[in-house]
């Protein structure tokens, strides 16, 4: 039987693969760069092959390397638990999550039951204040954002697209005064959350009506704000149609038809931080409950 390599070298090669660098792996192992990366080279040495393709900024696998990953990676994260197990640091894990108010209450929290009922040991904290991602690593481990795109050298997860519609009082789909074109929203002030701040330009474009003024333009940064806005008359607000769904309230109707939306929501952390158990817990759940829900 041929003789295991060092352990080191394994958990050097699993990292790596999983994070895409050099940088990131060492980040979370807490070693230097040079010191990774002499790990990883012994590892081929042993089974006589590279296994990434070596570039400036990224470490993709290879074939041989990723035939190795799916053999080995499972046996790595078990071996991982068992550890965890008999150390007793299995006992509870905590894991701070930056979360938008409306998605937290209309699309986490109704799925949270399934993960605990899976993972009773993991606990979350939600944080629901802004700016999330300028707080990883401070206050957060990880955040669910709505934004075009996520970049900074974060990892970064899309969960979904989405379509932009306008939403209003049901009274304003009826009667004799009804919304009918979007022309009509001359009439109206249109409601805009804070972090979808070109969606009612972008709308606009795709219905055809490029040069439509609204009486005027509120702002919000809560979800359920705005949501309640509309309800109650106040304007048409311009959120996501899973946002109108979700909310399964009556006083709220689409009033014309929805658009292709730039914006969706991310999960994102620091790429080390997906070497942390709960984080990568978290997220594996996450993208396996959404492409469920799919």
């Amino acid at each position: 039987m041929k003789r295991l390599p060092p352990l080191t070298g394994i958990e050097a090669f699993v990292q790596v693969a999983r994070l895409g660098s050099i940088k990131a792996a060492a980040e979370s192992l807490a070693l230097s760069s040079p010191a990774l990366t002499r790990r990883v080279q012994a590892l081929e040495r042993h089974v006589g092959k590279p296994l990434f393709d070596r570039r400036p900024h990224a470490m993709p696998l290879n074939p041989d390397g990723e035939r190795l990953l799916n053999t080995i990676g499972p046996a790595v994260d078990a071996l991982s638990m068992a550890m965890e197990e008999a150390t007793g640091a299995h006992d509870l894990m905590r894991l701070r999550l930056g979360a938008l108010p409306l998605y937290a209450s209309q699309r986490l929290l109704p799925r949270l039951p399934d993960l605990r009922a899976r993972e009773p040991d993991l606990h979350i904290d939600i944080d629901t204040a802004p700016y999330a991602l300028t707080r990883l690593d401070e206050s957060l481990d990880a955040a669910i954002v709505l934004a075009r795109r996520v970049s900074g050298g974060l990892y970064a997860k899309r969960l979904g697209g989405n379509r932009a519609v306008a939403i209003g009082a049901r009274a304003l789909a009826e009667g004799p005064d009804a919304y009918r074109h979007p022309a009509d929203l001359a009439r109206a002030t249109v409601l805009i959350h804070r972090d979808l701040p070109d969606t009612f330009n972008l709308w606009k474009e795709a219905a055809g009506v490029p040069d439509l003024e609204p009486v005027a333009v509120d702002h919000f940064d809560s979800g359920q704000l705005i949501m309640e806005a509309a309800a109650q008359g106040l304007g048409v607000a311009f959120m996501f149609e899973t946002h109108l769904a979700a909310a399964r309230d009556d006083r709220l109707v689409q009033l014309f038809d929805s658009t292709p939306s730039p914006y969706s929501y991310w999960f994102a952390c620091r790429r080390p931080a997906l070497g942390r158990r709960p984080v990568k817990l978290f997220h594996d759940w996450l993208v396996e409950e959404l492409a469920e829900a799919a």
